[in-house]
């Protein structure tokens, strides 16, 4: 049964809020040009799958947050566990071979969970820490290995890793590239495996057959011995949740198996019963030799992330008589390590992943109607992660060009009909909490109906 809301209702002065945050705070991913004249959307108070902005207006939460809210919000346990910590000791570093009670359980918590053989943890604050972290110990094993040349990372276009310099590079969506100077080299980009775009007229197992031969030809090309790892989201994510074919990631693990790189998988978005299942590999059947995650590991409520590897890297790691030169501040923070605990507990009590398939099945289906509009293109997803691709014309699949804004003009529409969904050039992505009830998919698929028509339809007249 979810709790009530930590947080009372109160009353904001919502317009001033907004001036100091147009003063005084740089905004992530946000155009800031544009919130310089509109100012921000205000959020104040959170209850399952609602928010409430300064104003008092609600909004179905569509997106989790940001892909993590999945025990939904106001989740008063948590900030008992958060209290109780702190209560006891509020912050002990895991340098220097310090640990504390909550980041020791939460390790040997997460290795009952994972599949075997990822069995050993090292904590980070989020997704990009995580996947640099994971990064710099694949080169790192193939240092210690003896093969200190192996430091390529393949990844994939459209791929999203963080922007971090190192996660950066392996992000494959240009737009997070431009402007900040030239990338960490050692980082090669593949095909996503995108067959709306890239696979039309071939069936799945060709496309898969296309993608594996690329990636044979390209670690034939760089030298299977200048390569240390490929790096790929389950469900690639931010780029626009990309589901591949179902044979698509047993084929790629047996060809990096059999050139002996390694497999990181980013479960940042996907880990933590995202895809209808605890772990998105589990939707492919694989087993990385490390994993990344972040995001639903608390459900948002605090920042961690973390990385697991294989028994065999554990090993090579504490084989060398040095220090390990590798860490963040807050890897570990007990207080997070504790919240994460107490979150894992409700999400495996509820079989909160149950629900995602239920629900993502659903909101697929019934959005796929939307299919029969001339400007959509295609409607896909896996479990509670969902597009709807918007195009200017479905015969060329051409997309609106960038003056036409359609990414703002989403926005703007569906927040107009009460939800937060995450609206881009491509169309409107969805990831709400994992506790969303069907009354509640309704809602969503009303208002993104809705928001599109009110944005496109004047435009097919």
């Amino acid at each position: 049964m979810q709790g009530g809301s930590a947080m009372q209702v109160e009353t904001w002065n919502a317009a001033e809020l907004v001036r100091k945050d147009i003063r005084h705070h740089l905004h992530p991913v946000t155009n800031l040009h544009q919130l310089r004249r509109e100012g921000p959307l205000v959020l104040v108070r959170g209850e399952g799958s609602w928010v409430w902005d300064a104003e008092g207006h609600r909004y179905l939460d569509g997106f989790a947050g940001l892909w993590n809210v999945n025990i939904g919000h106001g989740r008063v346990e948590l900030a008992e566990a958060a209290r109780a910590q702190m209560e006891r000791i509020a912050f002990a570093p895991t340098f220097f071979g310090i640990a504390s009670p909550p980041t020791i359980e939460l390790a040997a918590r997460l290795a009952e969970l994972f599949p075997d053989p990822l069995n050993v943890f090292q904590f980070t604050s989020g997704g990009a820490e995580s996947n640099e972290t994971a990064i710099k110990i694949a080169r790192y094993y193939w240092w210690l290995k003896g093969q200190p040349e192996r430091i390529k990372i393949l990844s994939r276009r459209m791929a999203y890793h963080g922007i971090a310099m190192g996660a950066l590079s392996a992000t494959g969506v240009p737009s997070y590239w431009e402007g900040f100077g030239p990338r960490p080299p050692g980082f090669i980009h593949l095909t996503a495996p995108y067959k709306y775009r890239f696979g039309e007229g071939l069936s799945d197992e060709e496309f898969v057959a296309r993608l594996v031969q690329e990636l044979e030809e390209t670690i034939q090309r760089e030298g299977p011995e200048t390569i240390a790892a490929f790096i790929g989201e389950p469900v690639q994510g931010a780029g626009g949740v990309v589901v591949p074919p179902e044979g698509y990631w047993p084929a790629i693990a047996a060809v990096l198996r059999r050139y002996g790189i390694l497999l990181i998988l980013d479960e940042v978005i996907t880990g933590f019963g995202r895809t209808g299942t605890l772990f998105g590999m589990q939707q492919y059947g694989i087993v990385p030799d490390i994993v990344s995650f972040a995001k639903g590991i608390t459900s948002g409520y605090v920042p961690l992330g973390g990385v697991g590897v294989s028994d065999e890297i554990a090993d090579t790691l504490a084989s060398a008589d040095r220090v390990f030169m590798h860490g963040f501040t807050y890897s570990g923070h007990p207080v997070a390590c504790a919240v994460a605990l107490r979150n894992l507990e409700i999400l495996l009590a509820e079989r909160l992943w149950e629900n995602a398939a239920e629900a993502g099945s659903y909101l697929l289906n019934e959005l796929r109607r939307l299919e029969e509009r001339p400007y959509v293109g295609e409607v896909r997803g896996k479990g509670l992660m969902l597009l709807v691709e918007v195009v200017r014309d479905k015969a060329t699949k051409e997309k609106f060009p960038p003056e036409f804004k359609l990414g703002p003009k989403l926005e703007a529409a569906t927040r107009r009909r009460g939800v937060i969904v995450r609206c881009t050039p491509d169309g409107i992505i969805m990831a709400p909490p994992l506790t969303i009830t069907r009354e509640e998919c309704d809602v969503l698929i009303e208002a993104v109906a809705g928001a599109l028509s009110d944005v496109l339809d004047r435009e097919y007249a």
